[in-house]
């Protein structure tokens, strides 16, 4: 490494006294305050003790770092659990058929928890198969980011996960933004791989809606499904770079339209008799509530504009894509926001007969499908975007490994 007055620049080793088990947790990324060539490498350390003297245990040997570069999407994985449902089974339980569902969303059918299956479980799997498609070991897994908004555990998964998929050297945390949720932690991974020197990053869009659905509601109960997918990102040199543009927008004044509210928000300030109510009651949850016609409004109006931004951003125009990967709501939002960028039917992805809306699994399960299929081909460019509750949305153009 060399700055630009031609001397070396410095490479500095910080240890850390309070790692456990010789795993090295760190990341290589710029000092603060630092030229831009300089590079302060972290590491958590095992410490030994040798005669009374305390020394670094040796880490673990890794795979060379790449700082400040591109990243390229390389492996894709999902899971999804083995209960189907069909709309015919609704029909048996709220006034519904396959044809009134199939008309207004596309859905056929959905995926739904059952028995002792896991959210939790189903991320590990989606993730080891992304791993497996990549070629990447577990323990070269430096970063987990688990997209959810119904982990098992209400204060987050990713820990657990990244553990159970073997990934021994990686930290992680959860990124909660419903169907937004996949993209935004693509956007995140690669953050971290450019600013951080991060190398890989393993992605897992993963939610179980099914247990916050009213099932005698049938505006809402025949949308949802479950599922887990996930996708490797891994550093790059910057010309291999495999996200090309990318959009990202938030408006809290949609909230009413589409929410999972606390059914007790209100309860310490709820009166009896002129007394406060405490303690409040325990905390949980009630059932997704959602103004279709207003969440459609939204999504054909300003899916299409973050696609073009994204697109805008990457020097491209709606007809250079290969494919076109929207999050799986409805087909109806789907062919709208394809018709607005002129993107015929054959470069749209969609699986969402299948498995209905699997909030933020969408993305990568349908993605996961066509790689799989030979559908979608190295090389190939994506236009993905991710919309729904906040409100919340974002784009990101890439291209395939």
């Amino acid at each position: 490494m060399v700055a630009a007055s031609g001397l070396a620049a410095p490479r500095l080793a910080v240890s850390c006294p309070r790692a456990r088990g010789g795993h090295r947790l760190g990341f290589l990324r710029s000092a603060p305050g630092a030229p831009a060539t300089a590079a302060v490498q972290l590491r958590c350390c095992a410490s030994t003790v040798d005669d009374g003297v305390v020394s670094a245990a040796a880490p673990k040997p890794r795979l060379p770092r790449v700082v400040g570069m591109g990243s390229k999407l390389i492996g894709c994985g999902s899971a999804i659990p083995s209960l189907s449902i069909s709309n015919d089974d609704l029909s048996k339980i709220v006034e519904t058929s396959d044809e009134w569902i199939a008309a207004r969303t596309g859905i056929r059918n959905r995926r739904v928890l059952s028995g002792n299956e896991t959210l939790r479980e189903l991320s590990v799997q989606a993730g080891k198969r992304a791993l497996e498609m990549a070629q990447v070991n577990a323990d070269d897994v430096d970063l987990v980011l688990l997209c959810t908004s119904t982990p098992d555990d209400l204060f987050g998964g990713a820990a657990q996960v990244l553990a159970e998929v073997g990934c021994t050297n990686a930290f992680g945390f959860d990124i909660t933004a419903a169907c937004s949720g996949f993209i935004l932690g693509l956007i995140t991974a690669t953050r971290f791989i450019k600013g951080g020197g991060i190398q890989n990053v393993l992605i897992i869009g993963a939610d179980a809606l099914s247990q916050f659905v009213d099932w005698t509601d049938r505006g809402t109960c025949i949308l949802f499904g479950d599922a887990a997918g996930a996708v490797l990102v891994q550093a790059c040199n910057a010309d291999e770079d495999g996200l090309l543009g990318f959009c990202v927008q938030s408006d809290g004044n949609g909230q009413k339209h589409l929410n999972c509210p606390s059914s007790n928000i209100n309860s310490i300030l709820s009166k009896t008799n002129g007394v406060p109510s405490f303690p409040p009651k325990k905390g949980n949850f009630s059932y997704i509530e959602m103004n279709g016609k207003e969440v459609f409004r939204f999504a054909v109006r300003y899916v299409p504009q973050s696609i073009e931004k994204a697109l805008g951003e990457a020097g491209l125009s709606a007809s250079s894509i290969d494919w076109l990967l929207l999050h799986q709501a409805n087909q109806r939002i789907i062919d709208a926001t394809a018709s607005r960028l002129d993107i015929p039917s054959d470069k749209v992805i969609s699986n969402l007969a299948n498995y209905g809306n699997t909030s933020a699994a969408s993305i990568p399960l349908a993605l996961d499908e066509a790689v799989r299929a030979g559908k979608v081909k190295t090389g190939n460019v994506i236009a993905a975007s991710g919309f729904g509750a906040g409100l919340t949305w974002g784009s990101a153009v890439v291209k395939w490994g």
